[in-house]
């Protein structure tokens, strides 16, 4: 079976965000992970060469495959942050209602600033988000 790409790495957070050229993707990357330690307990970690996560989960499909991935995370891509996040559908629908101007593609949300959302919602989500994957993904 193949080896999954994103695993946790030990490369710096800040070194990672030090590198994004623009000043507001910048800004608003650390800003997540400020939000997002003081939300969720976790540290923020590299997973990847890209994705900043807090927390981590093991998964095993009904395939066979498995493997760790953070419970929630983030990256600053080109065109926009894509937020990781996972929730039943119905919840899903209900909590982004209220969210503000994103996109989604997946088990993804992508934002263009964090200006655009509200973020008390995305912490909300981003506590519901762990609490699904917690009960579905077992320790």
């Amino acid at each position: 079976m193949a080896q999954n790409k994103t695993t946790e790495t030990n490369v710096s957070v800040t070194d990672f965000l030090n590198t994004i050229t623009d000043d507001t993707k910048r800004s608003d990357s650390f800003k997540l992970v400020e939000i997002m330690e003081n939300q969720t307990g976790y540290q923020a970690k590299m997973w990847g060469p890209a994705i900043v996560g807090f927390g981590s989960y093991h998964y095993k499909y009904e395939s066979g495959r498995e493997g760790d991935a953070p419970l929630v995370g983030f990256s600053p891509r080109k065109a926009e942050i894509s937020i990781y996040l996972m929730l039943n559908q119905i919840e899903r629908e209900t909590q982004l209602t209220n969210l503000g101007k994103y996109k989604t593609d997946g088990g993804c949300i992508r934002i263009k600033k964090l200006q655009d959302i509200d973020i008390d919602v995305l912490l909300k989500i981003a506590s519901s988000s762990i609490a699904y994957l917690k009960e579905k993904y077992p320790a």
